[in-house]
């Protein structure tokens, strides 16, 4: 899969739509009980779906982004952040919650999940399949989905596509409050198996997607585990190349930015279609204390590498309680594609190859192998904890060869 695919929905109208189906006709009831959110403490100004904000927004949205941000403490039943936070912003793989819950919904307590069902569900969670997104997307009954699932969970902001673009599961309309009621139904009202499927696989959720784009950003790098993370992502992006055997491919036609600017028959939809999202939602904290939900929206034309660190910046400017930030310095990079390798030379083991300019997190370094890109040469490396490999210092954005602020690497 390539990031179009990523919007989430299909390539062209000719080569992978969805035509309409039936709904299915599932007698669906809401089968669980409700645990009741704390009292929220003196001084909290009430919301209109009864949640509450204690503190101002701290958020630090970088230039040229558009986002909508939600964080929300479960253990005192308050937001600590809110920026925009009814905004509604195209989906992308985000919906993919709301495919899973409908899928499961009124199963029973003692429903197992085929074997058929997992080897789908379980990827398009861990590691946001689109072609089980498809199918699931059509089974359902398309946008109808989605009208059942706003009425079930009591959604704000969420809508189906738009109007002749039925068959784009991703041009779904969400917003970060929204996202956080989806998380708060799962982890408050859903059965206990629908809870523990759904979140079990968020915990597993994989750097390398489907589609070969790194989706380890926002939440997954920005704090340590315990997290669990449902990512998106939907624009002109350059091709994706994670993993230690991946490669970069041209663009098809039919990939063209052409493609991706909504027609005039769409020019009065509610959600901004044409520029590059990038969305990190989940849970952070011991018992998925905070609900993280950070939808953004970029330039045209940015890359992948520069929306992954403008977002990362995003959240790790954000009040999110319970979390832990991981140690080390975060610095940029340049170059394409640079490979992460198992020890400080280039005869090593690939782990994976970082997105070109992305901003990496250094927790130590230490000299190698002599990489020469002329007009540099350099000898030291550095540790980048998240990716468990080491990098040539020469593609750290730093004036010097040895990173003034990082401590020698004390093992092999």
């Amino acid at each position: 899969m390539r990031h179009f695919s990523s919007i989430r929905g299909p390539r062209t109208a000719a080569g992978r739509a969805l035509l309409p189906v039936a709904a299915l006709l599932l007698c669906l009831t809401t089968a669980a009980t409700s645990t009741a959110a704390p009292a929220p403490p003196a001084g909290a100004r009430a919301g209109s779906d009864g949640s509450v904000s204690t503190a101002a927004a701290q958020a630090q949205v970088p230039t040229g982004v558009t986002a909508g941000v939600a964080v929300y403490d479960r253990q005192t039943g308050t937001f600590t952040e809110q920026v925009n936070a009814s905004t509604q912003f195209r989906s992308a793989s985000v919906v993919k919650l709301l495919l899973t819950l409908d899928f499961l919904w009124d199963r029973g307590p003692n429903y197992t999940i085929p074997a058929t069902d997992r080897t789908l569900l379980e990827p398009m969670l861990r590691s946001s399949d689109d072609d089980a997104a498809n199918h699931y997307w059509s089974a359902g009954g398309g946008s109808a989905i989605i009208d059942r699932m706003v009425t079930k969970i009591g959604l704000s902001d969420t809508a189906g596509p738009p109007a002749g673009m039925e068959g784009y599961w991703g041009y779904t309309a969400i917003s970060a409050r929204d996202t956080v009621k989806i998380y708060r139904y799962i982890l408050e009202q859903a059965p206990a198996p629908v809870r523990e499927f759904i979140m079990t696989n968020l915990r597993q959720s994989t750097r390398c997607a489907s589609d070969a784009f790194d989706q380890h950003f926002g939440i997954a790098a920005a704090f340590d585990r315990p997290w669990a993370v449902k990512q998106g992502w939907s624009g002109e992006y350059e091709d994706g190349a994670c993993g230690p055997s991946a490669t970069v491919t041209s663009k098809d036609a039919s990939e063209s930015s052409a493609t991706l600017t909504p027609p005039a028959s769409r020019a009065a939809a509610q959600v901004d279609l044409s520029r590059p999202a990038l969305h990190t939602t989940g849970t952070v904290g011991a018992g998925d204390r905070s609900i993280v939900a950070v939808l953004t929206l970029h330039p045209v034309g940015t890359s992948y590498g520069k929306a992954y660190t403008d977002l990362g910046r995003l959240t790790r400017s954000l009040d999110v309680p319970g979390a832990t930030r991981p140690t080390g310095k975060w610095y940029g990079t340049w170059g394409s594609q640079v490979h992460v390798r198992e020890a400080a030379t280039t005869a090593s083991g690939s782990r994976t190859r970082l997105p070109a300019g992305v901003e990496v997190l250094i927790s130590c370094q230490k000299q190698g192998e002599t990489v020469s890109v002329p007009p540099y040469t350099n000898d030291w490396w550095a540790y980048l904890p998240q990716y468990g490999g080491y990098m040539s210092n020469i593609y750290v954005t730093s004036p010097d060869n040895r990173l003034p602020d990082v401590p020698l690497c004390t093992t092999a």
